[in-house]
Parts: C-alpha cells; sequence; structure tokens
C-alpha cells in the first residue's frame, strides 16, 4: 500500500502556537516622595554689644518698671534686649537699679541656665556690667541672701568650665572683673567652698579667682583673712588634676609666705636675724597647720621660688 508524501502542513505547528505571547514591559510605580518634617524658621541672631557702645537710656523712668516682666519674656530676643538694658541701667542709671537689683540678680541667673547660647552670654555680660558698677552692693547683707548670691556664683564657675568658648570665656572675663570690683575678704569667704567641689574644672576656676584675690591684697589684708586659713584653701588644691588649680595653688602660696615674712623685715634689720630664721619658722608654721605631705609639698614650693 502506498504511503501518502507527507504534506508541509502535516508538520507545522499550529498557528496560535507559533505566535509566542509578548511580554509586557512592567511600568515601575512612582515611589511615594518622602515627608519632610516642616522647616523651622530661621533663628533670628543677637549682636553682642560692648560696654563702651551702651548709651544712656532716653526715659530710665519708664522703662524701670517693666524692666522684670521683660527679662521673664518667654521671647528670648526680647529677653536679651532687656538684658541690655539692665546694662545700661548699671553703667548709667545704677541708682535705679540698686531698687530691684537683687530680683534682676535672681532672673538673671536663671537665664544663665539656658540652653540657648546667645541668652546664656548676654547674661552673663550683664553680670559682668553689674559687678563693675555696682560690685559690692551685690554682697548679702542678710541671711537670706547668701543663697542668691552663692548661686550666682556657681553658675558663674560653671559657664567658665563649659566647653562653649565663647560662653567659657565670657564668664571667665566676669570672674576677673567680681575678684577686681568686689572685696577680696568677703569673696574668699564665699569661694573657699568651691575648692572641694566634685567637678574638677569648677575647683580649678574657684581656686584661679582665689588666686587673684589673693595677688591684690596687701600683706595685713592676708593677715587679717588668715593665713593659716589660706594656707589649707591652698593645700587642697595643690595636687589637683588640673594644671591651672595647681598653679593657682602655687600662687597663694608663695603670697601667704610673703605676708607670713614680711612681719620678720624689721626685725632682721634690728638684730641681724639671718634669712634661716625666717625659714625655721615658716616650716614650724606650716607643719603646725598642715599634714606632714601637705606641709612638706607647701615648704618645697618656697625654697624652689627663693632658689
Amino acid at each position: 500500500m502506498a504511503l501518502r508524501p507527507r504534506s508541509i502542513d502535516d508538520n507545522a505547528l499550529p498557528a496560535a502556537a507559533t505566535q509566542r505571547p509578548r511580554k509586557i514591559a512592567k511600568i515601575a510605580s512612582p515611589s511615594p516622595s518622602p515627608i519632610l518634617p516642616p522647616t523651622e524658621p530661621t533663628e533670628q541672631s543677637v549682636e553682642y554689644i560692648s560696654s563702651a557702645d551702651l548709651k544712656p537710656l532716653p526715659d530710665p523712668q519708664a522703662k524701670i518698671k517693666d524692666l522684670l516682666i521683660e527679662l521673664e519674656s518667654k521671647d528670648w530676643v526680647k529677653a536679651c534686649g532687656a538684658l541690655n538694658d539692665v546694662r545700661r541701667f548699671a553703667l548709667h542709671h545704677s541708682s535705679l537699679l540698686l531698687q530691684i537689683l537683687e530680683k534682676v540678680m535672681t532672673i538673671i541667673v536663671k537665664t544663665m541656665k539656658s540652653p540657648r547660647s546667645a541668652l546664656c552670654k548676654t547674661s552673663i555680660m550683664a553680670c559682668n556690667d553689674v559687678f563693675s558698677n555696682l560690685g559690692q552692693a551685690l554682697l548679702p547683707s542678710e541671711k537670706e541672701q547668701e543663697s542668691a548670691f552663692d548661686n550666682l556664683l556657681l553658675q558663674l564657675l560653671l559657664k567658665a568650665s563649659q566647653d562653649k568658648r565663647f560662653v567659657c570665656e565670657e564668664a571667665e572675663k566676669t570672674l576677673e572683673t567680681m575678684a577686681m570690683c568686689i572685696s577680696p575678704l568677703s569673696l574668699l569667704e564665699k569661694l573657699q567652698s568651691f575648692v572641694t567641689h566634685s567637678n574638677l574644672r569648677v575647683r580649678a576656676k574657684a581656686a584661679v579667682v582665689i588666686s587673684k584675690c589673693v595677688g591684690q591684697m596687701e600683706h595685713e589684708a592676708i593677715k587679717e583673712f588668715g593665713l593659716a586659713t589660706l594656707l589649707k584653701i591652698a593645700s587642697q588644691s595643690l595636687n589637683d588634676r588640673l594644671p591651672e588649680a595647681r598653679e593657682a595653688a602655687r600662687c597663694v602660696v608663695n603670697s601667704v609666705y610673703d605676708a607670713f615674712s614680711s612681719g620678720f623685715e624689721s626685725a632682721k634689720q634690728d638684730d641681724g636675724a639671718s634669712d634661716s630664721s625666717t625659714e625655721e619658722l615658716w616650716e614650724k608654721f606650716c607643719s603646725s597647720n598642715l599634714s606632714a605631705v601637705a606641709a612638706q609639698s607647701v615648704i618645697k614650693i618656697v625654697v624652689e621660688k627663693r632658689g
């Protein structure tokens, strides 16, 4: 039986099979745009005005009535403006500021604690001008006022110890002004408790201010405060961790020695006593007021200076 020849169409795939389905291009859906936080308004800048550029107020009598309210303003820029007004009062209208000085300083201590650096620095600048012109008036006259001055002193020492350089420098400048404008005897009584503060930077800054106070005192004033007291204060900083505390303590020791030995100068001229007699008395004085280790450290400082 003859086979039927194959037809070309017998081996052909169905027409539908020959057409492969086309791939549909995937269209990427647009990614949702990120939600951005609302932009904050640009922070206003504050100009730091030097004391020489602060002019008298045109109507100080009217301004003094609203000063306390403006100092406590929630708007920090307005508060800075009020602090500059305090500076103007201190420089040009101090008699008016004196009437409300205690309340003003209480508010200034609060603003020093502000995390806003501009407000903090301006408050320290206000302190500087108040110290320059009303320094002695800041000393507490009653027991109730002592804590307020102690808080002010602590804040200045803390600000002088922080890392923000422009705040730190302003606080150091104000502490130096305070040491020059307030009676050293009164200030030393307040400062001596800070040489044992838990913060080593506060201890160091306190030691520096004590050194500045003692450095400008006459020998009789040093004796009035107490040679032994100052020697004990200095000995507490001699082994402190920070170099500036140790250096300040050495300066105090030398000042105490100068005051101690000044009483023997006339005796030397009269009876021809040698330098060794003064040194022996100094060693006995140190040994009777300090521990053996501290006394040796103090004696060594004087020996090294005399050379």
